[in-house]
């Protein structure tokens, strides 16, 4: 597990997934403690794997650097967003929110309740006043932070690239005097992020390493993963012919390959300067800074030295960023403009960042406001019935001390009688009032424990050779019996999703039919959960490992039942009800069937 105080920040990238862990300082710094990458193929004829791809990485990561269950902060590639610089006139907030979701409507290339967009002020300079904009498409936002929530991590914020690496250079180089370039090369994309004094400008254009693999590999005629194999060991930028004429033939082939298809990346850097000066009052860069894998390729420092006539150097996000001991320096020495995200994304925690976007998804959406929602209900709750019992209580009392110390009449005592049945009434409300908060609190307690149990057992069943197609949960598992009842019908497959699809469990009514809470109810509890799923290859040992990693590492299940008052572990054959050892003949699968207890029963309503 990570400290308590940790940030844990994720770079998706199309070829380089990132994690880190940082700690703020006492004086508003960050710390890296640690970090780990790993590549997966970046082929655009590949598409189809790449989120397979990006669900593994995360979950390896998140293994080799102890995060579990942990709160994440991620960036989005820049090919997947949408960013627009706008103009606006000078108007109070309100109006300014209203206007700047027109915008929106006009500037998002996609209709604006297909996308999470999210928008902020940068500044406002005379009659004038600038937001940026910046959008996802929902679908393809929700299918990255369901890799994220498979690794077993929950989503805290939700940064774009470009706005990440912003955030850290404008950090780092907050000195700076001259305006600078930063030329972030990513695998399909590249970020320009332009500063000039306090102005911050950025433009992602399509031209990226994979750029470079798909020339080699239509050059060479050889599959895409064998050019990337090329480019990284054997690539350079060829410079002049001075330069080619001192390397081998096939060197300076490979390098004349990857500098012709480099060469449009200095025209859409010019491009994109002059629209920097003309549309938002910036000056010229003076200074280049690479940053990104891509920028990894020998000579291309050089390559644009020559093409843009500015001195070039490599992006340190680290510049302002301590390291901790458990970071190898040599590497980070050479891995450090790798990091801008990674950094951009922890200065949120500690308040550096000036570009704060959130494209959270709708379910995170919802989880923040259930939880928000949640204390302030029942707080309401305990208060109105306190007062109502507060104000009862003294209503008694008030009447037996007037008995006793004035030694009023029978019919004096009874006459207070006037007072104290409106009471009881509202009494009455307050308790009813009362029920059904609970009933509030008790939803969105389970929702929030359904939640979690769905995201442990992705977690831990997320396998390219097993999926899940059943999910059952089990009142009042008994290890010993075959007859475990399940919740879900068994035409639930084929019935409309309404109560019919769910066995009804018991007959004590939890509600009186004079509307008033049953006391006496004892809701049934879901014990266990039946997955039933596939596995394919020779994966018999992946669903057992799997399946006591679950119940070992998570604080949600177990592997114990009780019995009396002693806890007795329960037999893996009672647990693991199926597992073939071989996939029939004729079938692509083999079917698995396991059972997982609660650590905490949940009640069935």
């Amino acid at each position: 597990m990570a400290e308590a105080q940790s940030i844990i920040a994720l770079n998706i990238g199309s070829q380089r997934v990132t994690m880190g862990i940082l700690t703020p300082t006492s004086s508003g710094g960050l710390i890296l403690k640690k970090y780990a990458s790993s590549t997966i193929l970046a082929d655009p004829a590949a598409e189809m794997t790449r989120l397979p791809q990006i669900r593994v990485a995360i979950g390896e990561l998140a293994d080799k650097l102890g995060v579990q269950k942990e709160k994440v902060s991620y960036a989005i590639s820049g090919q997947s967003v949408f960013t627009r610089f706008v103009k606006l006139p000078v108007l109070d907030s309100d109006n300014l929110e209203q206007l700047v979701t027109f915008e929106a409507q006009q500037h998002v290339p996609f209709p604006i309740n297909e996308v999470v967009w999210d928008w902020q002020l940068l500044s406002a300079a005379g009659a004038e006043q600038e937001v940026v904009l910046v959008a996802i498409k929902s679908d393809a936002l929700d299918d990255i932070n369901d890799c994220v929530v498979d690794a077993g991590l929950q989503t805290m914020e939700v940064d774009a690239s470009p706005m990440a690496i912003a955030n850290a250079f404008r950090y780092n180089y907050d000195d700076l005097e001259e305006s600078a370039l930063l030329i972030d090369i990513g695998a399909r994309t590249s970020n320009l992020v332009y500063k000039d004094g306090g102005k911050i400008f950025t433009r992602t254009i399509a031209i990226g390493g994979s750029t470079v693999t798909s020339a080699i590999s239509k050059e060479y005629n050889v599959p895409f993963i064998e050019a990337e194999s090329q480019k990284c060991s054997n690539g350079l930028v060829a410079l002049d012919t001075r330069h080619t004429s001192g390397l081998d033939e096939l060197t300076a082939a490979l390098g004349s390959c990857i500098r012709t298809a480099l060469n449009r990346m200095p025209a859409e850097i010019a491009r994109t300067t002059n629209f920097f000066r003309s549309q938002h009052g910036g000056a010229a860069p003076k200074r280049v800074i690479l940053a990104g894998a891509g920028s990894n390729l020998p000579k291309i420092s050089d390559f644009f030295q020559e093409k843009l006539r500015l001195p070039v150097e490599y992006f340190n996000p680290l510049k302002k960023v301590s390291v901790g001991q458990g970071v190898d320096v040599d590497q980070v020495s050479l891995e450090a403009h790798l990091l801008g995200e990674i950094v951009g994304l922890g200065l949120r925690a500690v308040d550096k960042a000036k570009l704060n976007i959130d494209l959270v998804p709708d379910v995170v959406k919802v989880e923040r406001a259930d939880a928000k929602r949640k204390p302030i209900l029942i707080a309401a709750a305990a208060i109105l019935v306190a007062s109502c019992a507060a104000y009862a209580a003294t209503g008694y009392m008030a009447k037996s001390k007037a008995i006793k110390q004035a030694g009023v009449s029978e019919d004096i005592a009874n006459g207070l009688s006037v007072y104290a049945n409106p009471i009881k009434a509202e009494q009455k409300k307050a308790e009813k009032i009362g029920d059904i908060v609970d009933l509030y609190g008790e939803a969105i307690g389970a929702k929030v424990n359904w939640n979690k149990l769905h995201s442990e057992l992705n977690a831990h069943f997320s396998h390219p050779n097993l999926w899940v197609t059943s999910f059952e949960p089990i009142v009042n598992y008994d290890p010993e019996s075959e007859d475990n009842v399940s919740i879900v019908a068994g035409d639930f497959a084929r019935g409309d999703y309404n109560r019919t699809s769910i066995v009804q469990i018991g007959s004590e009514p939890e509600f009186l039919p004079s509307g008033k809470r049953n006391r006496n109810y004892k809701a049934p509890m879901i014990t266990a959960i039946r997955l039933k799923g596939y596995r394919r290859g020779d994966s018999t040992n992946d669903v057992i490992i799997r399946h006591a990693n679950l119940l070992e590492e998570s604080d949600l299940f177990t592997d114990k039942i009780k019995k009396g008052r002693k806890e007795v572990e329960i037999p893996a054959k009672q647990l693991i009800l199926e597992n073939k050892t071989s996939i029939p003949e004729g079938k692509l699968a083999a079917p698995f069937t396991v059972i997982v207890p609660l650590a905490n029963p949940i009640p069935f309503k």
